[in-house]
């Protein structure tokens, strides 16, 4: 799952980011209302957390913009302005959901996470296939009921893969959702993680090599 986070006080921005990564999500932020509508040109984003009070342009207008234009992102509003008649407005203008600060970060965690899952076509909360299950929620993978450790980008990876059920995913797709703005696309960073996510999910092998097109599990 690709998220943007957007929130001006730059410290809070930062550790929101890497508390998201550490959870296998790829994570872009900006800084202001404009830096958050330059992103969602370039990328295709799953969920969006966005401040309301923001410079350059408020963050009521960047999710009142985003929805005028029908961008596929679900959008969480994460403010200090946290009364009934706030979180109705935020929801009115389009948000899918509104967290008021000082926040739990499980809660932030949960939300982001539930609304990945409506960003698409809806997806159980613990995906299996071909005797994988993985669980996003509590991080957890297992093949046929035995433990699997994965880091966070293989984690990823494999979740990408089960998400599509079956249907082939480029490399393009999966640097898109399982990797943030700043890696190259010339990298051999998928093929590399590929190697070592079959290595650990065992014989007989579950993902299979599309040639020219991309992998399959």
């Amino acid at each position: 799952m690709r998220v943007l986070v957007v929130e001006d006080e730059r410290v809070l921005a930062d550790a929101i980011a890497t508390g998201l990564r550490r959870e296998a999500l790829a994570v872009d932020v900006a800084y202001d209302g404009a830096g958050a509508l330059e992103r969602a040109q370039v990328n295709e984003y799953d969920v969006i957390v966005l401040d309301r009070d923001l410079p350059r342009v408020h963050g009521d207008d960047v999710c009142k913009q985003l929805v005028a234009q029908r961008y596929p992102a679900r959008i969480i509003m994460l403010t200090a302005a946290g009364e009934l008649d706030d979180r109705v407005e935020g929801l009115s203008i389009g948000a899918d959901d509104y967290l008021a600060k000082p926040f739990a970060f499980a809660e932030l965690i949960a939300r982001v996470r539930a609304l990945g899952r409506r960003a698409a076509a809806p997806l159980p909360p613990v995906l299996e296939r071909a005797g994988i299950a993985l669980d996003p929620a509590r991080r957890e993978v297992t093949r046929d009921a035995h433990p699997v450790e994965l880091t966070r980008k293989e984690f990823a990876v494999l979740e990408v893969l089960l998400s599509a059920d079956g249907a082939v995913v480029s490399s393009e797709q999966l640097l898109e959702k399982a990797w943030d703005e700043h890696i190259d696309p010339f990298t051999n960073v998928v093929r590399v993680t590929m190697m070592t996510l079959r290595k650990k999910l065992g014989d007989p092998p579950v993902i299979e090599t599309v040639p020219g097109v991309g992998y399959r599990l």
